[in-house]
């Protein structure tokens, strides 16, 4: 057994900082009141995160970038028949991770234009119509049962192979590094300190739209005519 570098820091806070912010989102709609002010800021961790995932699926380390882990047909077919060999994610836990990504992305892009009728609005409600935040705030919310199952889901998967395949897929979100058999299993290169600050740039103007900071005061109200009595 050789011990390798699977999955570098970035990634690993990003797994773990995501988790506290759905939780958060999760926790603080339940709780609503004042309660929302914090609504809104794991909302917008989160799209920061899932920001800051995308630019590193591109530019990250080895066995995080979208290029190694997204299965193609034939990978599919090779571990829908048991034959499938390799290190990080498996075909369908890869499948797992963009779904999550994609539902986690939803749920964020549309809390942005949502509002409750009754006193909060996201942050880029101003920009659209309110019928329009109408619909997206109903997807917001009936989407949010996809996402406890998905959750569910990935907990239950994590669990089932850590238990009864012997496979421990926690440890490596914690340290880092797995320990593997297979010859042709290399320790995670790329994804330096440079491609850090990038893509942790990209996600801070990401979050900066997303909050609402970027768009322009709406104009002040003209000043009513005084009567002079004239």
């Amino acid at each position: 057994m050789t011990s390798i570098r699977l999955w570098d820091l970035p990634l690993r806070a990003f797994h773990w900082l995501l988790v506290v912010a759905v939780c958060g989102s999760l926790i603080s709609i339940k709780l609503g009141g004042d309660w929302m002010v914090w609504h809104e800021r794991f909302g917008l961790a989160t799209v920061g995160l899932l920001g800051f995932r995308l630019t590193w699926g591109f530019i990250g380390s080895t066995y995080a970038r979208f290029s190694v882990f997204v299965p193609g047909p034939r990978a599919l077919k090779s571990y829908i028949q048991g034959q499938w060999q390799g290190i990080g994610h498996n075909p369908l836990g890869a499948l797992s991770v963009l779904a999550m990504i994609g539902l986690f992305g939803f749920q964020a892009v549309t809390g942005l234009f949502a509002n409750d009728e009754v006193s909060f609005n996201g942050p880029l409600y101003p920009l659209i119509s309110s019928d329009l935040s109408d619909t997206l705030s109903g997807w917001h919310r009936r989407s949010e049962w996809y996402l406890y199952g998905l959750i569910v889901l990935h907990i239950g998967a994590v669990m089932f192979y850590t238990l009864a395949r012997k496979n421990n897929l926690i440890k490596p979100m914690v340290t880092g590094k797995v320990s593997t058999s297979d010859h042709r299993g290399k320790s995670a290169e790329g994804g330096g300190i440079g491609a850090f600050v990038l893509a942790l740039c990209l996600s801070a103007v990401l979050v900066a739209f997303a909050s609402g900071e970027l768009i322009p005061p709406p104009p002040a109200p003209e000043a009513a005519p005084q009567d002079l009595g004239w």
